[in-house]
C-alpha cells in the first residue's frame, strides 16, 4: 500500500510538471505584437532605403485577443506621427493596433509625386511581418488615408486583397488606378468635403491626377462589386450619406459628403475618426 502511495505520488508530480512545462512553452510560443517602430528596408532608384512604420497596440495587452489591425496614411507631404495621437482613443483602449506607415519623401506613389517608391510591394512587406504575430486578426485589417494617403487606400484596395474595408479621406478615385476583375469586393467609406478646393468633389485635373467626381468615384466601386447601383440617400445632421449594398462577398460602398468641410475635413468634422470605426466594426 505504501509503495502504490509512492507510485501515485511520482505520477502526479510528472503529470503537474509537463502540465508546467506545456504553458510555459505555450506562453514562449505567442509572439505579441507591441507598441514599437520598425524600419523596413526597401529599394527605390537602385539604393537601399530604410522606412520607418510605427506600431501602436493598446497599453494593456491581452495576450489571449486577437486585434484588428487598422493601417493609416498621411497626406502628402506629412508624417505618420501624426496618427499616434489622432487615434490614441482607440488604441489606447484596446480597440485595435494602429500601424502607420512613412511615405517615402513623405508622399505616396500615386504616379505623379516625389517618390517612386513601390508603396504596394513596401505594405506587402509589413503585413508580412505583422501576420506572423499571434494577437494580429487577420481577417480584420482595415486602412484609412487623408489625401495623397487616400489615394493610396484606394490603390491598395485595388491592387491588394488584404483589406476587409478602406476610408479614403478627402479624395476619390484616380482614372489611372486600375480597378480589374482581380479587384476583391472590399467595404468602402468615402468621405469628402463640398468645400473642398484642393480636390473638388465634382473631379477634374488637380495635383498631376485626373480625379472621378466623388459621386462617380463611390459608383465606379459599386459597378466593380455588384452592388445595387440605386443608393439609399439618407440626410446625417445635414450631410448626405449615400450607400450602395447588396454588393459581393457581403461588401458596403458608403459615400459621405460633408456639407461644410473643405479638404481638411477632420478640423471641419471632427467625429470623422469615430465614423469610421462604427463602419469598419459592423463588418
Amino acid at each position: 500500500m505504501k509503495r502504490m502511495n509512492i507510485f501515485i505520488l511520482i505520477a502526479v508530480t510528472l503529470l503537474s510538471c509537463k502540465h508546467d512545462k506545456d504553458s510555459t512553452e505555450e506562453v514562449i510560443a505567442k509572439k505579441i505584437l507591441t507598441t514599437k517602430n520598425i524600419e523596413i528596408d526597401q529599394q527605390i532608384d537602385g539604393q537601399m532605403v530604410s522606412r520607418s512604420v510605427i506600431i501602436q497596440a493598446p497599453s494593456v495587452l491581452d495576450a489571449a485577443t486577437k486585434y484588428p489591425l487598422v493601417f493609416a496614411f498621411h497626406g502628402g507631404g506629412g508624417n505618420n506621427n501624426h496618427w499616434v495621437n489622432t487615434l490614441r482613443q482607440f488604441t489606447d483602449s484596446g480597440t485595435f493596433i494602429g500601424i502607420y506607415p512613412q511615405g517615402h519623401l513623405n508622399f505616396w506613389n500615386l504616379g505623379t509625386e516625389p517618390s517612386t517608391a513601390d508603396d504596394v510591394a513596401f505594405i506587402n512587406i509589413i503585413l508580412e511581418t505583422l501576420l506572423t504575430y499571434t494577437n494580429v486578426d487577420s481577417e480584420k485589417i482595415f486602412a484609412i488615408g487623408t489625401s495623397n494617403g487616400a489615394g493610396m487606400v484606394n490603390t491598395l484596395a485595388a491592387k491588394t486583397q488584404h483589406f476587409k474595408a478602406i476610408a479614403p479621406v478627402a479624395t476619390q478615385l484616380i482614372r489611372s488606378i486600375d480597378i480589374s476583375q482581380q479587384t476583391k469586393p472590399v467595404s468602402i467609406f468615402q468621405i469628402n468635403g463640398a468645400q473642398d478646393n484642393v480636390i473638388p468633389i465634382e473631379g477634374g485635373e488637380r495635383l498631376g491626377h485626373s480625379f472621378f467626381s466623388a459621386y462617380e468615384s463611390a459608383r465606379k466601386w459599386a459597378v466593380q462589386f455588384g452592388c445595387d447601383l440605386s443608393p439609399v440617400e439618407t440626410l446625417i445632421a445635414g450631410n448626405t450619406s449615400y450607400v450602395f449594398s447588396d454588393c459581393s462577398d457581403q461588401a458596403v460602398v458608403q459615400y459621405l459628403r460633408i456639407e461644410n468641410a473643405g479638404h481638411r475635413i477632420p478640423y471641419d468634422y471632427p467625429q470623422l475618426w469615430q465614423h469610421i470605426w462604427n463602419f469598419f466594426s459592423l463588418l
